[in-house]
């Protein structure tokens, strides 16, 4: 699995530039961004594939030291409270764990980050500032239907994702 890091991301955690990546299946790649919520410095992931989209908000300073943990945290949180099965939700947390940082995944796909930003910040109103999860806000970004790298029209990004991470297929929300 690969972790592509904007370069807003790389230059606040303050770490040289990361090696292009290698995977050729965007299924396994998932592109990351800092973003501003509330005042408060939050990681937008992106699903290169679905455009899953999730947010932790306001992380602990030493979660940042560590972003494949923390994503992978975010990620079971997240894939776990959307409902997918733990079948297929533990070997994909596992994976991101020891996943490679990279630079993002193409033009394509930060440009899906961007409009998965854009709809993180239509639905402000839904972060919990009491935590880093922000499991109303992900189903409501996940439920729009959007457009994504890996499929051809629009469709919710929740029921791509159980798709693409090899689990049933998820109604709309």
């Amino acid at each position: 699995m690969e972790l592509g890091i904007t370069i807003p991301l790389r230059r606040f955690l303050k770490r040289p530039p990361p090696p292009r990546g290698r995977e050729e299946d965007r299924r396994l790649c998932w592109d990351l961004h800092v973003i501003p919520l509330h005042g408060r410095a939050s990681l937008l992931a992106v699903h290169c594939h679905s455009r899953y989209t999730f947010v932790l908000f306001d992380p602990a300073q030493a979660a940042w030291a560590a972003p494949a943990e923390m994503f992978a945290d975010g990620l079971g949180e997240s894939l776990g409270c959307a409902g997918l099965p733990e079948a297929v939700v533990a070997p994909h947390v596992e994976a991101a764990r020891q996943a490679l940082l990279t630079a993002t995944h193409g033009r394509r796909e930060v440009a899906f980050l961007n409009r998965a930003w854009e709809d993180v910040a239509r639905f402000d109103a839904l972060i919990d500032r009491e935590t880093v999860a922000q499991p109303l806000l992900d189903r409501a970004v996940n439920a729009l239907p959007c457009r994504s790298a890996g499929w051809e029209g629009k469709a919710p990004a929740l029921s791509r994702i159980a798709i693409s991470l090899g689990g049933p297929p998820r109604p709309p929300l």
